[in-house]
């Protein structure tokens, strides 16, 4: 089942208005822990004309949306006039997405799912992956390009391969990401840059090249890829999680100026526990409980992130600016 409560931003100039729209998100995400398994309690604050919210509510209302509970997200007004898609199976036909991390895991996951929705395919992994990228490419009918994203010119080199036959991008997705975990006494200098470098660095200056190249045309979205180790934080994991709160406030800050300069969109997924080969590999203890911590008492998929993913790539959703959505079946850390 799916509950949607409908609201609005709280005021500044209206505490008693203010007040009201805060409990709102009080009870949603209290009623979202009491009902669980299964269910989904979101709520939608319409600062805009209420018809651009269609987007968001279609998705929230759709089995797409099985992992996402206990969000708060703000439909303003966007840039541009939103014209939805011809076909609502098909919202992302004629935009051009590039996706990083493409090779494997959650990167291939959103890679199929964008393509499902229609869309054409720039896929990016290391020169390592180059294998495993070609065959995803060859299998989605998409473009392969093998790049290391740390490079200092890696947003140049991305602008230029995409500018013939694709004449740019219409979706970025900053997927691509590593983990190199140690408690904070015991990390090498090496772990702490090298995660900082691939999770944070690489997505400003490749978003802040191809945004000056032109290479993302108006009416465009950049969906970065936070977590919420980057909102609750987690031993261990001090790198890990600076980077993706990094994420956070790139998001926040860049999306008000995306918008007004380059008519693009700038939003953030942050899953919670996704099961992939690589958690595949955590001890069964510690795999239970991640899958358990949260109202719906399951692990997420791959699929669950690519959809949320796919809702921000669209262009009916242009007025969802800004946000940070967890992917989490609303989880108890950071709640």
């Amino acid at each position: 089942g799916r509950v949607v409560v409908l609201g609005a931003p709280p005021s500044a100039d209206d505490h008693h208005q203010a007040a009201a729209q805060q409990g709102l998100e009080g009870f949603v995400r209290s009623l979202g822990k009491e009902i669980g398994r299964g269910r989904t309690v979101n709520l939608v604050r319409i600062a805009g004309p209420v018809g651009a919210a269609e987007s968001t509510l279609r998705f929230l209302l759709s089995p797409r949306s099985a992992y996402v509970s206990g969000q708060v997200i703000e439909v303003g007004t966007p840039e541009g006039e939103l014209t939805p898609p011809a076909d609502w199976a098909q919202p992302l036909a004629g935009r051009t997405a590039l996706i990083t991390g493409a090779a494997r895991g959650i990167g291939e996951a959103v890679a199929e799912t964008l393509v499902r929705d229609g869309a054409q395919v720039v896929l990016l992994d290391v020169p390592s992956a180059e294998s495993d990228l070609a065959k995803v490419a060859q299998r989605l009918g998409g473009r392969a390009l093998p790049l290391d994203i740390t490079a200092d010119d890696a947003g140049e080199r991305i602008a230029e391969f995409v500018s013939a036959p694709d004449g740019g991008l219409d979706v970025v997705v900053h997927n691509a990401g590593i983990t190199r975990d140690r408690r904070l006494a015991n990390m090498p200098a090496e772990r702490w840059s090298s995660v900082l470098d691939v999770n944070l660095a690489s997505v400003l200056r490749t978003t802040d090249a191809l945004l000056k190249a032109g290479a993302v045309r108006r009416g465009g979205s950049i969906v970065a890829t936070a977590s919420i180790a980057g909102i609750a934080g987690n031993a261990g994991q001090t790198n890990y999680a600076a980077s993706k709160a990094g994420i956070v406030g790139l998001v926040r800050s860049l999306a008000p100026r995306a918008a007004a300069e380059h008519g693009v969109t700038v939003n953030a997924v942050a899953p919670g526990f996704i099961e992939t080969k690589m958690t595949a590999a955590v001890p069964l203890f510690i795999r239970e409980a991640g899958r358990r911590m949260n109202s719906l008492g399951q692990g997420g998929l791959p699929v669950d992130v690519a959809e949320t993913t796919a809702w921000f790539a669209s262009a009916a959703s242009g007025s969802v600016n800004g946000q940070v959505v967890r992917v989490c079946g609303q989880s108890l850390l950071g709640a």
